[in-house]
Order: C-alpha cells, then sequence, then structure tokens
C-alpha cells in the first residue's frame, strides 16, 4: 500500500478587488488523503522552471520587460576596457552568433527604463553561452554566466523617481563557457571553431518576493526528501509546503505573505542546542589555469570577484574566502578600481585572503625549496596588499599532499590546513575529516576537509545533511565547514545560494547554519580538538596518479628551472659577499621564482591541461633558463673581477660537498674535451669539513685528464675502461667501482660492486628492460593511470646487433643502442660509466608518436625487502612493495624526486632520475615512468621528442651510508663550466662546508627584506632521519648570525655563537633550519 499524507486546513486566497478590499475565498475545509509522491511532484512542478511557467510561481518570476538597443564588436584579443570602448560597434540583435573560441565580442548596451517601473526592482536579464562582464562607469560590475546561475545584473533594487532612466552598459563576453570549450566533453580539447550565441538580452522587473517563495518551497522539499518519510519533520515540511501551495496564487500577488508566513513559522521553529554548527563560507575556486589560458583567467578573476563584490555589500553578514596571490595580483594590474573594493572589504572582514601561497601549487612535485617560495611570495604579498598573513593553508583541488608540508606550513606562520580532494580516493576512504596531521619531522598541523566533499556547494538541504551525515569525526567535534559557491572555473556564490543558508539558519531537523569566516571555523575546531585523531605521514591521493608523468616536458623544464634558480642564487650570493660593487638581482629573480611557482599551478606542471597552457608554460621555463644564465653570467664576472689567474674556465660547484667529476669543457674551435675536474682542499680542511664546496678552480684551456688525491699525486691507473664486445655482441663497461654488462639489444644482464662482488640484478632477469602497457583510464585522461594497465605489460624487445661501443675508456666509457619501439616510436640510448662515478647513467632520447600507452624502465633487484624508499621534499619516506591492504595496493603508482632506493640490510640499489616524478616499486622491481600519451585535454601531450637521463647506483650499506643522496644531487646540479670573461681565480675558493653527510645545504640567497641587502638566508635540512650536531664552515665575512623561520623572520631567541668560523647546528630527523647571515662590507 502507497504512504497516505493526510493533508488538511482551508485552502484560502486573498483576491484583491476593484475597490481595494480584500475578499476571502475558502475551499476544501475538509481534510483529504495524499499520496506522498504525488504530494511532492505537485509542489515541484509549481516551482519548476521546465513545466507548467505559464501558470506556475517560477513563471512570475519576472514581470513586465521592454527590449534594449544592441551593438557590437569581435577581437581575437582581450582588450582593456578604454580600448575596447573606442572600436567601432556595429547593430547587433538577440539571436547573433560570434566567435571562435577565445576570441571576445563586445557589446554596447543602450537602456531606457520606463517610468511606470517605478518603485519596482529592475534587471537586465541577459543570457548567452560564452562568460560575459557587466562593465558600469568604467568599472567591471558583474559576471553574467548560465552555466553560473548569473542572468541578470540588478540595475536597481528599488527604482526611485529621481535615477536616470536612460544609461548605457557595456557587457564583454568571452568565446568560452565556464569550464572551456571542449569539443564533446568538458575535458576534451578545445573545439576551435565553436562559435557562441547571445540568446536573451532585455530590461525586466524583477519580483523579489516570488524568488522568496521559491527559496522557501525549494528547501522545504529538500527537507522533505532529505530526512525520509519515516521522519515526523520531512512530513511536516512537505505539510508546510502544500499548504502553500494552496494558499499562493502565482496570478495574486497579495497572497503570496500568508504562504510566506506557512514558511518563516517551519524555518522559525529552533533546533536543540546540541545541533551541528555549519561554518558557511562563500568560495570561488578558479583554476590559475586549466581548460582555459592564463590570460582567460584574469578575466574569470574579475567577473568572479566582481560579483562576490556586489553579494558582500547587500549582505553584510557574507564571508568571501579568496585564495592564490597571482590571481590577486593580476587584478590589481589590470581592475584597480576591483582591487580597491576587494581591500575595502578585507579591512571589514568579509574579503579574506586565505591559502598563503603565491598559486594553489601541486602538493607533490614541486621542490621543498620550490614549496617555501609559494608561501614565501605568498605571505608578503598579502601582508604587503591586506596588511596580515594568512592563518590557513588553503588547497582544496591539488592531487596529494607531501608529508613535509606540515612542517613548510609551521615554518611560515600556518597551523591550519583546508581541502577536500582525498574524497576523491577510488579505493579507499579516509578514515577522518577533522584531524592533526603530523609531517615527516613530527610537525603538527589542524586538517579539516568540509564534509560536503565539495568545495563547491550551493546551500541546498542535501548539501547542509550530508555535511552532517557523512561527517566521519561525530562525537570528536561538532562544527564543519561548508564552502559555497561555483568554482573550478570561476562563477563563484550566488545571491539565491545565501538565501538559503540564511533561511536555514537554525531550523528544527536540520544542523545550525551560520555564515562565517576560516577562521571562525578553525577556532570553533580547536576548541573542540582534545578528542581529534592524528594522521602520520602524506596524504596519498588514490587517483590523478598519471600526473606524476603527464607532459613530460613540463615536468623537464620545472626540475631544470628550479635547479637553474637555486645556482643563479647561490652564485649572486657569493658575488654579493665578494664585490662591493656587485648588485643582487633581487628583482629579476622574483619575477623569474613567480613564473616557476604559476608553472607549479596543480594543472599545469602536472600536465592536466589544455595545448594553449601548455606552450605559455614552455615559454616561461624558457624565459627563466634564458635569463637565469644571463645571470649567472654577470655574477661570474662579478667573482672573476680583479683577479690574477690566467684566463680560462670558471669551474663551479654549487653543492656542498667535494666532487670529482668528468666535465665536457669547450675547446676553443666550438668542440668539447672531457676533462676531470677534481675538488680542492688540503687533508686537514676536509677532515674538519666533509663537504668544501662551493667552490672555484681555473681551469686551463685544455685541462688534462687525470684523478688527484689530496696530496695532488696523479694516479693514471684509475680509468673507466669499456671491454671488447664478445662474439655474444654484449659489452662491459668497468670503472673499478663498478661493472656493468649489457646484453646485444643494450638490456642489462649484470651489475656488480666490484669491491664486494655482489650482483644487484636478479638472477634471470634483464634490467633497463623497457615497457609498454596500454593506457586507457575511466575518464580523466592526462590524469589518471588505473591498477589495470598493469595487467597489460609488453616488454619491448630489442634486435641483437644495435649495440654499439661509443667511447672506449680512459676518462669516460660508453655504449649506445637503438630501440624500435612501434612502428611510430623508437628510443636511442647511451650507457656511460665515468672514472671515479659510483652509478651507470642512462642518456636516453626519444621520438614518442603513440596513443594512450605508457612507456616505463624496469630493474629487477637481487634485493628483499617489505619497504622502498623514495625521496621527497626534504627528506623521504618509505612505501610497501607488497599488496597486503588496500592502502598498499593503491600505491601501484606514486611519485618520488630525484632517487628511490630498494635496500637490504648491508646492500641496496637506487634508481636516480634529472626529471622524471613517477615510480614504483612493486616486489623486487625498481620501476621509473618514462612517458605516457593521454589525448585528453591536450592530444599533443607528450608527442614528439625528449631527453632524459636516469642512473642506476648499487651500494653497500644503507643509502644513507653509501651517499644515494648525494649521488642524485650530483646528477641534478652537475658542474658548471663558465667562461671567465676575464681572469679567473688561480686558487680554489669554498665559501661554504658542513661537517656532516646528513645535512644538506639546499639554498643560499639574499634576505627578502629591502633593509637587509647584505644579509644572506641559508636553508639546510637533516636527509638521513637522524638526531645529528654539525658545524657550519664558512669563508665569508659573517658579521651575525642567527636563527630564522621559513619566511625569513627572525628568531629572537636564535643568535647563533661564530666560533672561527663555524656555527653549530642542531636538527632533528628531517628538521629544516633557516639561516640569517649578516656580512661585513667587503674591503675594496
Amino acid at each position: 500500500m502507497p504512504e497516505r499524507l493526510v493533508l488538511s486546513g482551508a485552502r484560502s486566497r486573498q483576491h484583491q478587488g476593484s475597490s481595494g478590499k480584500g475578499r476571502c475565498i475558502v475551499m476544501a475545509a475538509a481534510p483529504f488523503l495524499k499520496h506522498w509522491r504525488t504530494t511532492f511532484e505537485r509542489v515541484e512542478k509549481f516551482v519548476s522552471p521546465i513545466y507548467f511557467t505559464d501558470c506556475n510561481l517560477r513563471g512570475r518570476l519576472f514581470g513586465d520587460s521592454c527590449p534594449v538597443t544592441l551593438s557590437s564588436f569581435l577581437t581575437p584579443e582581450r582588450l582593456p576596457y578604454e580600448k575596447a570602448v573606442q572600436q567601432n560597434f556595429s547593430p547587433a540583435q538577440v539571436g547573433d552568433s560570434f566567435g571562435p573560441t577565445w576570441w571576445t565580442c563586445w557589446f554596447r548596451v543602450e537602456l531606457v527604463i520606463p517610468e511606470v517601473w517605478v518603485g519596482k526592482e529592475v534587471h537586465l536579464c541577459w543570457e548567452s553561452d560564452g562568460e560575459s562582464l557587466v562593465w558600469r562607469d568604467g568599472e567591471p560590475v558583474q559576471g553574467l554566466t548560465k552555466e553560473g546561475e548569473k542572468t541578470s545584473y540588478v540595475l536597481s533594487e528599488r527604482l526611485h523617481a529621481a535615477d536616470p532612466r536612460s544609461l548605457t552598459l557595456y557587457v564583454e563576453v568571452a568565446c568560452n563557457g565556464l569550464l572551456g570549450a571542449g569539443k564533446g566533453s568538458m575535458i576534451a580539447a578545445p573545439d576551435p571553431e565553436k562559435m557562441f550565441q547571445l540568446s536573451q538580452a532585455k530590461l525586466a522587473v524583477f519580483h523579489r518576493d516570488v524568488h522568496n517563495l521559491l527559496v522557501d518551497l525549494e528547501l522545504l522539499l529538500g527537507v522533505a526528501k532529505g530526512l525520509g518519510e519515516d521522519n515526523q519533520r520531512s512530513f511536516q515540511a512537505l505539510y508546510t509546503a502544500n499548504q502553500m501551495v494552496n494558499i499562493c496564487d502565482p496570478a495574486q500577488p497579495e497572497t503570496y505573505p500568508a504562504a510566506e508566513a506557512l514558511a518563516s513559522k517551519f524555518f522559525g521553529q529552533r533546533g536543540g542546542e546540541s545541533q551541528h554548527t555549519i561554518h558557511a563560507t562563500g568560495h570561488c575556486h578558479i583554476d590559475t589555469a586549466w581548460l582555459w589560458p592564463f590570460k582567460e583567467t584574469v578575466r574569470k578573476c574579475a567577473r568572479s570577484w566582481s560579483t562576490a563584490v556586489k553579494l558582500m555589500e547587500r549582505n553584510t553578514e557574507f564571508t568571501f574566502a579568496c585564495s592564490q596571490a597571482q590571481q590577486l595580483e593580476w587584478v590589481k594590474n589590470q581592475y584597480p578600481g576591483l582591487y580597491a573594493q576587494l581591500q575595502e572589504f578585507a579591512c571589514r572582514g568579509q574579503f579574506v585572503p586565505v591559502g598563503g601561497t603565491w598559486v594553489e601549487m601541486d602538493g607533490n612535485l614541486p621542490s621543498g625549496e620550490a614549496m617555501v617560495r609559494q608561501f614565501l611570495q605568498g605571505q608578503n604579498f598579502f601582508l604587503q596588499e591586506f596588511g596580515k598573513m594568512c592563518s590557513e593553508f588553503w588547497l582544496p583541488d591539488t592531487f596529494g599532499y607531501s608529508a613535509q608540508l606540515p612542517q613548510i606550513m609551521q615554518g611560515c606562520g600556518i597551523k591550519r590546513f583546508l581541502t577536500q580532494k582525498l574524497s576523491w580516493n577510488l579505493v579507499n576512504s579516509f578514515p577522518h575529516h577533522t584531524f592533526f596531521w603530523e609531517g615527516l619531522d613530527g610537525s603538527q598541523v589542524l586538517v579539516h576537509f568540509p564534509p560536503g566533499d565539495s568545495y563547491g556547494m550551493q546551500g541546498s538541504v542535501e548539501e547542509v545533511l550530508k555535511t552532517v551525515t557523512n561527517n566521519r569525526d561525530k562525537g570528536r567535534t561538532n562544527h564543519s565547514g561548508f564552502l559555497f559557491g561555483f568554482g573550478d572555473g570561476g562563477g563563484g556564490p550566488t545571491q539565491t545560494m545565501l538565501d538559503r543558508l540564511k533561511r536555514l539558519g537554525n531550523t528544527d531537523g536540520l544542523p545550525r547554519v551560520q555564515l562565517s569566516s576560516p577562521g571562525q571555523l578553525f577556532t570553533a575546531l580547536e576548541r573542540d580538538s582534545g578528542q581529534l585523531c592524528t594522521w602520520v605521514g602524506e596524504l596519498f591521493l588514490e587517483l590523478h596518479n598519471g600526473t606524476y608523468t603527464t607532459h613530460a616536458q613540463l615536468k623537464k623544464g620545472n626540475r631544470e628551472c628550479e635547479q637553474i634558480l637555486h645556482d643563479v642564487e647561490l652564485l649572486s650570493s657569493l658575488a654579493l659577499a665578494r664585490s662591493a660593487q656587485f648588485l643582487y638581482p633581487a628583482v629579476q629573480l622574483q619575477r623569474l621564482w613567480r613564473l616557476l611557482l604559476l608553472n607549479q599551478f596543480h594543472d599545469v606542471v602536472t600536465g592536466s591541461c589544455i595545448q594553449l597552457v601548455a606552450e605559455d608554460a614552455m615559454n616561461y621555463y624558457e624565459d627563466i633558463r634564458s635569463h637565469g644564465n644571463t645571470l649567472l653570467s654577470a655574477a661570474a664576472a662579478a667573482l672573476c673581477a680583479g683577479e690574477p689567474g690566467p684566463k680560462g674556465l670558471l669551474i663551479i660547484n654549487t653543492l656542498p660537498w667535494k666532487r670529482t667529476e668528468v666535465l665536457a669543457l669547450p675547446k676553443p674551435c666550438g668542440a668539447h674535451s672531457l676533462g676531470l675536474v677534481p675538488s680542492p682542499g688540503d687533508s686537514a680542511q676536509y677532515w674538519l669539513c666533509s663537504c668544501s664546496h662551493p667552490y672555484f678552480t681555473a681551469a686551463p684551456p685544455t685541462p688534462a685528464a687525470r684523478v688527484c688525491d689530496a696530496g695532488g699525486k696523479e694516479h693514471y691507473s684509475l680509468s673507466s675502461r669499456t671491454l671488447p664486445s664478445k662474439t655474444d655482441g654484449s659489452v662491459t663497461l668497468d670503472n673499478g667501482i663498478i661493472r656493468v654488462r649489457l646484453d646485444p639489444t643494450g638490456c642489462l644482464t649484470s651489475l656488480v660492486l666490484v669491491a664486494s662482488g655482489r650482483e644487484a640484478i636478479a638472477e634471470g632477469a634483464l634490467g633497463n628492460q623497457f615497457v609498454l602497457f596500454d593506457d586507457v583510464p575511466l575518464y580523466w585522461d592526462a590524469w589518471d593511470v588505473m591498477d589495470y594497465h598493469l595487467e597489460t605489460r609488453k616488454p619491448v624487445r630489442g634486435q641483437a646487433g644495435t649495440l654499439a661501443v661509443g667511447a672506449e675508456g680512459g676518462l669516460r666509457g660508453s655504449a649506445w643502442f637503438l630501440l624500435q619501439i612501434s612502428p611510430n616510436s623508437r628510443l636511442s640510448q647511451e650507457v656511460v660509466l665515468d672514472v671515479g662515478c659510483p652509478y651507470v647513467r642512462f642518456h636516453t632520447e626519444v621520438h614518442w608518436h603513440e596513443t594512450h600507452k605508457f612507456l616505463k624502465v624496469e630493474f629487477p633487484a637481487r634485493v628483499r625487502s617489505p619497504q622502498a624508499t623514495y625521496e621527497i621534499q626534504f627528506g623521504h619516506l618509505q612505501r610497501p612493495t607488497h599488496n597486503n591492504t588496500s592502502w598498499d595496493w593503491a600505491r601501484y603508482e606514486v611519485w618520488a624526486h630525484r632517487w628511490i632506493d630498494l635496500s637490504e640490510c648491508d646492500f641496496g640499489l637506487a634508481l636516480l632520475n634529472n626529471c622524471k616524478y613517477g615510480t614504483s616499486v612493486r616486489g623486487n622491481v625498481l620501476s621509473l615512468s618514462l612517458l605516457r600519451a593521454p589525448k585528453a585535454p591536450d592530444v599533443t601531450a607528450d608527442m614528439g621528442r625528449h631527453e632524459f637521463t636516469y642512473a642506476l647506483m648499487p651500494h653497500k650499506g644503507s643509502f644513507q651510508e653509501a651517499g644515494v643522496i648525494q649521488a642524485a644531487y650530483n646528477l641534478n646540479f652537475p658542474l658548471l663550466a663558465l667562461p671567465a670573461p676575464g681572469p679567473a681565480p688561480d686558487t680554489t675558493w669554498s665559501a661554504f662546508s658542513v661537517s656532516s653527510p646528513a645535512v644538506v645545504l639546499e639554498t643560499i640567497k639574499q634576505a627578502e627584506k629591502s633593509h637587509q641587502h647584505r644579509t644572506l638566508v641559508l636553508r639546510l635540512y637533516e636527509a638521513h632521519g637522524s638526531h645529528v650536531d654539525c658545524w657550519l664552515h664558512t669563508s665569508l665575512p659573517v658579521q651575525e648570525a642567527t636563527l630564522c623561520d621559513l619566511l625569513e623572520q627572525r628568531d629572537p631567541t636564535g643568535h647563533l655563537s661564530l666560533q672561527d668560523n663555524r656555527l653549530k647546528l642542531t636538527f632533528s630527523p628531517f628538521q629544516v633550519r633557516s639561516l640569517l647571515l649578516v656580512l661585513q662590507p667587503p674591503a675594496n
């Protein structure tokens, strides 16, 4: 039997007669038995925008209307307003088409408001399938998008007799939708020929009382549906809604107040003191670039934030959270009037900057130093522009979160973190929504995942109820965040969303809803934090793990530019210390860093963007490389100034430990010759300071190929040899440290640590085995690599006889081969072993033209361990090599930075790389992910030529003792050989050294503050996972030394005593420490 709903009471409507007096018609006094579904759908149809709009309430939302006069012009450029309004406009009308994609159509809208509309609310109704921005009196005033449910602009909330009747507006329409212009699906590559249409442009009277009734009826339906047919309050909601329909005659506005009173009675019934409190904060996630280019994001910000300003003006209790300093800087430069309004509302506490970073960066791929710079640039911007730094880290849409983020956050003045992305986990549901997150070094921050699992709520009852029922920390805390507003492509909150949330403020049967700020939310959570659980280690997203590999050129550009900026800052700092005339290039470096940080946005460096974005990003990388090299040359020139040595090369080691390496040195004829570059330093210095660099040495034009010990003896017997090919076509490389044997196809059949005779390659297996997988995800093409791709593994077999000897020995031995990956793709590789080098390098070139294929290289190791080690920012962590649990299995494809290692008690094998991030270790097989071939949102992703290097390092003992960390740095930071513009120093010079191999001197730069021109910042971290005391030795003229935080703010208790040019430092495992060194003025 169907449920019976008894609805009783009289239905009465007040009809206004011609005399002005109301008459009451009473109908249906007897109770009726009603069916739940028919009653529910009756109310639905009463508010439907599709059905029965000729007679339902929705059809009365707008009243009288009149046309506007339109003219337009079309441009492929994104013109500023001042220039656009000077163009020639041609007559236009509703129904006109314009385009194509990424063009802009400007409309001049001339309107005359009828006199009879005095006292009424007047809107400009505007609909097109592009994104629109209304300009009034030269300022942007509101965004209009159908997708963002913003299709009218309020000209006047109540037209007064003295208000002007005629005015001219401009509407700037971008030829793209809120989420780009994908051809056939959202994430497909943009349709370059798509055309857009203006479907509505008119003036109309807006009935606010109808709007309010619609909001009430929709909420009542939401309560009835959300609480379910077994709930008493659900019946009350449906009863109230049905009675409102009985009372309300859409054609008779005088019946509206009675219906409104019924709703007010229902929503005025209060909940108890124990009700869960929802903190609703306006939000507008705008991807800095994704399915649209960077330049379009600038306009998205203007469209979204001008709308938010209007909402803040109208709703004084409304708080709007906004992240990403880069976007705010764009608006400051291009929309100064709007930016001034944002600053004003920030002073009122309604516009709340959050996040503290330059952009919402990827949480996996950027280096530790780059993550610090995100906060350094972001927090300084927020302090300068809005008077205070952010107290919450805000990263709602990033594809996983490094275990070092808690320490970096704390070092940048932040102890609160908000995200929700782990709700996207494909395999395991994350067990908490509010918890403490403990990082690699033990730092803890308070984390909140809004339990509605979204950063784009719309204020519905369903979302409000989900926020409570979905909360996994019931009993531990009674507060939840609720971010509302259209996002990803911008848009933000609407007045309707605000009206819903305000109506739901404190209603029996529902959680309490209050418009709130992130600060208020976290303050409430902190009060309830005594029972919260703690999550230790990384927050790994079980999805989007293809982003570790997609768009390999973007990954390579990221790694190279991080290295270039490191080197520029180091050389410029040393030039500053040695030359009174040298000016540190602070402005130039800030610009280059900000470009790199921009590219580290979570849809750019990850490769999950359209072709236009990838091209812009590659141009930004080239800008960093070009200007970075210019700055390197300038610093080198300053370092050579006044030196007595001969002309030649300046050899620079930018890492803080002793290095002896084979280097390709330029010859006058333009060719290169190999030279062995030893580190300087006598034995007395060496024992005191295990790392005696950075250093400089003059190199003669034709350097000798030799190895020098500390006493200067030449040992010609140490060399790298390429043994003659055997009859089977194999080649062996041997440098006395490791011995490498390649089969005739280029696969690795043996890798022996010579001193112990220990074999590193698993018995009967092949290393350097290229493997091809089918790579067809469920939907997110550029983002996802699914677990089932592992079932399609196909080894790529080479042809015997393609292996040939390259360099036959001396300083370098090598062999090379060709490999046909498929009919469309090929690979060439040089396997290189240098004298004195503990690893063998694989220089690889690939011509890649595939569709939905995934290329990896595998190394089966003769090592057994239940866990492997992966380098992350400022440290490393372990992940399982087995599939015991679903949490283990979900890590079938993971990320790392420069190295991974699989070790037993006394032996291990490390895989190093110079530009890759995707990797895995399953069982005993180390795998490096090389190239993917997704077709959305960029059909050209990864197509073309690639160059990269990886290396294999067998080692005795632990990877810490064997120097794997240093070896990976060496691979990524090659010795620099810069032409000396004048005489180069004739003696070596070491600026810094550290007494413990566990401590890495990561960064040397000038302090940010303008009054600290002769103050350097040093950043060091403990890399082994140990407690350690060490000495930092410097040859620089240091006047004062003190500890500081990551934002370079002095620690009041952090003064360091300088003893014999040394500073004593103490580290706990994976701790990052920063120092301020005030330099004395140089003597000259």
